[in-house]
């Protein structure tokens, strides 16, 4: 019966999306009953952004595992070979897939050493690196292209093509609002 009521993503895996979404209304309350100078809709709306981060994740991970990727690797493929001469520093690569330093620097390592990526220090500075993709990594990254194409096509049914378009907006507002945020931190006297 509880299984009856779960939802499959395309390649049969359980999707707990109504689970997740159920627990969040349950919990709310008493969250803002334990802290109510916790601002609900602020800390809700973090709570929801985490669980779709998590959540496609969760989706996405069978597919790259099916092509022996990892999503941030794909990514990283998908970056260089979009850049001018299929090169682009660690920095930018770090930002453009929006992971930590030292995560990049292990993905950096592991495609250099599957030879995906070359990496040569800078002209100017050779303390520097720039990461360029190779012809085994543009092989692999665009042989993984046809097998992205069912799940990202099926991720967003539930959007009409009107609200898929509301929610990039959004997205990209949110995320400039982060920015824009001021958060200062003060020291306790």
């Amino acid at each position: 019966m509880f299984r009856d009521s779960l939802l499959w993503n395309y390649m049969g895996t359980i999707m707990r999306g109504v689970l997740k979404l159920a627990s969040v209304k349950r919990s709310t309350p008493s969250m803002a009953a334990a802290l109510p100078n916790l601002p609900m809709p602020q800390a809700v709306m973090v709570r929801l952004v985490r669980i779709l981060a998590s959540t496609m994740t969760a989706y996405y991970e069978p597919v790259f595992r099916r092509i022996g990727l990892t999503e941030n690797i794909f990514h990283v493929l998908c970056l260089l070979l979009a850049a001018d001469k299929g090169e682009a520093s660690p920095g930018e690569l770090t930002e453009l897939v929006g992971t930590s330093k030292a995560n990049m620097s292990r993905i950096l390592e592991q495609l250099a050493r599957d030879g995906l990526v070359s990496r040569t220090p800078e002209s100017m500075d050779a303390r520097r690196h720039v990461i360029k993709i190779t012809a085994k990594g543009r092989k692999i990254a665009t042989e993984a292209v046809p097998k992205m194409l069912e799940p990202l096509s099926k991720a967003f049914t539930g959007l009409t093509a009107e609200e898929f378009i509301t929610l990039n907006t959004l997205i990209q507002k949110a995320i400039l609002s982060l920015d824009t945020g001021g958060i200062t931190l003060q020291q306790d006297e």
